[in-house]
């Protein structure tokens, strides 16, 4: 730009510094300059604007895209902790249905083992009772030895059923620690089930967004896909591995009660046909001692009358003797001739000789009837004392078949039905109510 000279008159008459002045040259290269400018500013701007609608355009639809996509995800997450949710929700219900089930089993087990209590008192009250009887007829019977065998037979299914209630116990332990588990996990489930569902219900326009301070950042104990899947899987599989022990348990408490009922009723059977059958015996023999002890007491009055008679016929033939001894006596005071040997004198002699053969045979054979009726009396007696003695252990035979009755009138209630009691939870409560809100969730 060139500087245009200015005149002295024009220089006195100005005051102030003239303004530069511009060839049109350069006017016209200024304008020029600017058009261009303007141009390329705006070819400038609007490639801009375009990039701009363009990033719009890319950036409204990605963002749309990854908005769908994450609520996709999201949804089927949603899906997945709901599936997994039911699965633990059937499996608790399921445990709970079975600790209910082991507490009756368990429960009917200890009524087993209680009702156990009155047959053991029994058998040792009967072996109490045949205790009391005396002489040879504290024998050792069949039935002390059914006895004996019956009182080793409940002491070994007392074992046997406790042995049963402690395992129920220890696997209604693992059934509990087994529902606590699936108890947190599905708590967990819900939990992060209605976060989930939370999330995918919020918008851009909802109220309660905002930006997070490192939002992005990764929360310490965070698992990955592949654990969180294991973790549930174990405590289902563990949960069924325990129902399944539970269950068979169960089965095996159920035959055991069965087949040791069965061996207390073939023995108690046993005991009772035993015990019948001595006392048949006892009723034999007392029958038979009383129809003996009768025939000797008739027998002993046919013998004090049989000793009476020899009696009479011993002083008949002393009398007689003594008859003949005053007449072989008297004929002695004949005199001279007359003092005859004659056939009265023989016949005299001779009847003396027969009286007194008579009379020592009489006495020989009343020693003998009184000696045989003091036999009769002392083994009558012997009869009457065993008798009694037959009597007290028929007695307490009988007395043992009746304490016996105990046992089968309390059998018919060892197999009662037991009241359901509902069983309480991990949590405390007789019901799932986790499950609460699980009919208000919407995919």
């Amino acid at each position: 730009m060139r500087e245009v000279p200015k005149s002295p008159l024009f220089r006195s008459r100005m005051s102030w510094k003239p303004s530069p002045r511009f060839e049109v040259s350069e006017w016209r290269r200024n304008n020029q300059q600017l058009f261009d400018a303007a141009q390329q500013e705006r070819h400038l701007s609007q490639e801009v604007r375009q990039e701009g609608q363009t990033l719009r355009n890319e950036t409204h639809f990605k963002t749309v895209l990854d908005e769908r996509d994450t609520s996709g995800r999201l949804s089927d997450r949603i899906w997945d902790v709901a599936r997994w949710r039911d699965a633990l929700e059937r499996c608790a219900q399921r445990v709970d249905e079975e600790m209910e089930a082991l507490t009756l089993s368990k429960e009917q087990s200890e009524l087993a083992l209680a009702a156990t209590a009155v047959p053991l008192e029994v058998s040792h009250e009967c072996l109490t009772l045949r205790e009391g009887r005396r002489g040879h007829d504290l024998v050792r019977d069949p039935v002390e030895e059914q006895l004996q065998k019956e009182v080793e037979l409940i002491e070994e299914v007392q074992q046997r059923l406790q042995k049963n209630i402690d395992g129920a116990f220890e696997q209604l332990c693992v059934l509990q620690e087994v529902r606590q588990k699936l108890t947190s996990d599905l708590q967990n489930k819900m939990e992060a089930l209605n976060i989930d569902m939370s999330c995918l219900s919020l918008t851009v326009k909802s109220p309660d967004i905002s930006l997070k301070t490192n939002p992005t950042r990764i929360p310490s104990g965070s698992s990955n896909p592949q654990e969180w899947l294991q973790f549930s899987q174990y405590n289902v599989a563990r949960a069924n591995e325990a129902l399944s022990v539970s269950q068979q348990t169960r089965v095996d408490m159920r035959l055991s009660r069965a087949q040791l009922r069965n061996e207390l009723d073939v023995q108690r059977r046993a005991t009772e046909f035993a015990l019948r059958k001595r006392i048949h015996q006892e009723e034999q023999a007392q029958d038979e001692l009383q129809w003996q002890i009768k025939k000797t007491q008739e027998e002993m009055a046919e013998m004090e009358n049989d000793i009476r008679g020899l009696d009479a016929d011993l002083q008949a033939k002393t009398a007689s003797l003594k008859l003949a001894h005053t007449r072989l006596e008297t004929r002695t005071q004949r005199s001279s001739v007359d003092l005859c040997r004659d056939q009265v004198q023989h016949s005299l002699l001779a009847e003396v000789q027969q009286l007194e053969a008579t009379i020592q045979a009489l006495k020989q054979k009343l020693s003998e009837a009184q000696h045989s009726l003091q036999k009769l009396k002392l083994h009558h007696t012997r009869m009457q004392f065993d008798l009694s003695r037959k009597q007290e252990a028929l007695s307490l035979e009988n007395r043992s078949m009746n304490t016996r009755t105990r046992i089968t009138s309390s059998s018919g209630t060892e197999e009662a039905a037991v009241p359901m009691v509902p069983l309480m939870n991990s949590s405390g409560r007789s019901d799932l109510e986790l499950l609460a809100n699980s009919q208000q969730l919407t995919y």
